[in-house]
């Protein structure tokens, strides 16, 4: 039985990218975050604790601990990590994954905030690397009183540096009928505990990983699902059974009954497109045939068996409608893993031929987005993340003109969302954006992907790969623009990702005007959705004025003074201002005549955001000159309205 290492894909899955009218791609149907809280919930609900967990959450539970899970691979380590992150009695924080190679703006923890870090993939040779990262983020774990769980690689325990040794806790396999029969209560599937008493199962539930028990009881749920697999549990448990430990044994029998290049080429076909129609089908594997430069059959095609026939011959069935599918649970899956397994010469032929297929003529959106997702699960099991990376690439080159950007993103997302080699395509995308060079396509969909997708699950990367495209000096207007766009919806929102913009982009000023540009726009009052960082805002008000003409900045201090008088903002925004002077007399002269011109303007040459009554208006400029009198030594002088007659400032 094998399923492949990371999340079980499904063709259910929803990664479907659509790109709307603003050129813009967006998730259909359910978002990312849904998908993420669901993901949790189910895996509170399936999860069973190993033999060792307790230890491991005692550790957890003090400040500034970091612990190591040790343990054979396929027991759940990764599963187990974020499940003793989650269960930490915290009242707040957040729980992130870090990435395996230390980046610069990517790691602010604070108390209670909650880590993993999986090293669970990293090979021999990079693992010394690893370490070096592990033990500097440990030392920011102890000082900022945060937690961390670290999956290191199985069986390199005798390369773990002597400081670790002591974080190391050892996990048991728990017993793999309790996993099972929890994830079928979890699916709805109704059982006696005497029919799992069979040979098949005893078996698998000693030797299989959890991840593939927990795809035996999927298995077990779409047989009942499909109606037709029987009604009682015993026969979904047969077909499940089958599915995952025969078929490999069957689709080797059939490949060796077919041994002709067309009739191979034509079963990976339909196991890749299984549910398009027959006629795409056959489009497919001609193209497929003519990546593998197979030579033309000179028989003439009507003295060929037609293609009713042909997929009779390999057990695939056309339904009414015309589509293609196989009547036996997952054999398609089957089918695409002994391709995959067995002609490892022909993978690179195979990733060419997807990223060509995708353009056949005949397929539809559905049909493309589970093309990509099946290639994704079979290049991802089979250690070949490049080989969707070169896809993406691919399909997002200028040449592509943006027909294929929702398949790259759907890619993408793919990819990320991948449990072990995830890692390798959030460093994929830090490449691209840090490039000398970068498409705009391919930008677009990094942007789009990072805001709907990374975002969600890792916002510090998000924010630091936005924040790469927003600067690009070589990149469009609207391509900036939209990563712009991106990343300020994104710190709007959150304060601490808020913080560590400004902080960086206060160190940028001086080399780069759109660092300034963002600045302001991060100022702007009407958007922010989180109570903003004083000490941040001040920062960020300094470098504006310092960067920027009084003529940009400006309105946006109209519309502060706006937002206070409505009562959307305290007034703390105006001590903000006063600092970030500096005691600049030249700045505050113009903060008194900006006042003291709001207080004065008519409704009819006041914007909708800043148009607010005059009594109210009177009292907050009243209020903001009387504190730059006082920064000035001046004392309790009136101001404000009644100042129209001099329009200067002490």
């Amino acid at each position: 039985m094998n399923s492949g290492s990371g999340h079980q894909y499904n063709t259910n899955n929803n990664v479907t990218w659509v790109i709307g009218a603003n050129e813009h791609l967006f998730r259909a149907g359910i978002t990312k975050r849904q998908i993420v809280r669901e993901h949790r919930n189910r895996l509170a609900r399936c999860f069973v604790h190993p033999r060792g967990y307790r230890q491991a959450a005692d550790r957890l539970a003090r400040p500034g601990a970091m612990v190591l899970l040790d343990g054979a691979p396929g027991i759940g380590r990764r599963a187990a990590a974020t499940m003793l992150l989650e269960e930490v009695p915290v009242s707040r924080g957040r729980v992130e994954e870090l990435p395996l190679t230390w980046e610069e703006g990517t790691f602010d923890a604070s108390p209670d905030d909650r880590y993993l870090l999986d090293l669970s993939s990293v090979t021999d040779a990079d693992y010394p690397a690893a370490q070096r990262t592990l033990i500097r983020y440990r030392s920011h774990i102890e000082q900022s009183g945060s937690r961390m769980v670290a999956v290191p690689p199985a069986g390199l325990g005798w390369m773990l540096d002597a400081d670790l040794s002591p974080l190391v806790v050892s996990l048991e396999r728990p017993r793999g009928q309790t996993v099972f029969s929890r994830h079928l209560r979890v699916q709805g599937v109704r059982f006696e505990p005497e029919e799992l008493n069979t040979d098949e199962l005893a078996h698998l539930f000693a030797v299989a990983p959890l991840r593939e028990l927990e795809h035996l009881a999927q298995l077990v749920a779409q047989a009942r699902d499909s109606n037709s697999h029987g009604t009682t549990f015993v026969s979904w448990r047969d077909e499940a059974v089958a599915a995952a430990t025969n078929w490999s044994d069957e689709v080797s029998r059939q490949l060796r009954q077919h041994r002709t290049v067309p009739e191979r080429a034509l079963l990976l076909t339909a196991a890749m497109t299984s549910g398009a129609t027959a006629e795409s089908v056959q489009r497919a594997t001609h193209l497929l045939l003519e990546v593998l430069q197979y030579p033309q059959d000179d028989m003439p095609r009507l003295a060929q068996a037609d293609l009713g026939e042909q997929l009779e011959g390999l057990s695939v069935v056309r339904e009414d409608d015309g589509r293609v599918r196989f009547p036996r649970l997952a054999y398609d899956n089957a089918v695409r893993r002994h391709f995959w397994e067995n002609f490892p010469d022909l993978r690179p032929a195979f990733r060419d031929w997807v990223g060509r297929c995708v353009e056949l003529p005949g397929l539809r959106a559905g049909d493309r987005v589970r093309l990509v997702l099946r290639f994704a699960e079979e290049a991802l099991s089979a250690g070949r993340p490049d080989d969707l990376c070169e896809l993406i690439e691919k399909w997002t080159r200028p040449s592509a003109v943006g027909r294929l950007r929702a398949e790259a993103a759907a890619a993408l997302e793919l990819g990320l969302s991948h449990d072990q080699h995830g890692s390798r395509f959030r460093s994929r995308v830090y490449g691209w954006v840090t490039a000398t060079r970068i498409a705009p396509d391919l930008a677009r969909v990094v942007t789009d992907v990072c805001q709907q997708v990374m975002a969600v699950t890792h916002p510090e990367q998000a924010m630091v790969r936005l924040r790469h495209l927003a600067l690009r000096q070589d990149s469009s207007e609207s391509t900036a623009g939209a990563a712009r766009a991106a990343l300020l919806e994104l710190v709007r929102s959150n304060g601490r990702l808020y913080s560590r913009l400004v902080q960086r982009l206060v160190q940028q000023r001086r080399s780069t005007g759109p660092a300034a540009d963002l600045l302001l726009a991060m100022l702007e009052p009407g958007d922010l959705r989180v109570t903003p960082p004083w000490p941040e805002v001040t920062l960020a008000w300094r470098a504006v004025m310092l960067t920027k003409p009084r003529t940009a900045w400006t309105p946006v201090v109209r519309r502060w003074l706006a937002a206070i008088a409505r009562q959307r903002a305290g007034e703390r925004v105006l001590s903000a201002l006063l600092l970030a002077t500096s005691g600049d007399r030249a700045l505050l002269n113009h903060l008194y005549v900006t006042s003291c011109d709001w207080a004065d303007l008519s409704p009819d040459d006041m914007s909708a955001e800043t148009r607010v009554g005059r009594v109210e208006r009177a009292r907050i400029a009243d209020r903001f000159c009387r504190d730059i009198d006082l920064l000035q030594g001046v004392g309790e002088v009136p101001s404000g309205s009644g100042t129209q007659g001099t329009r200067e400032g002490p």
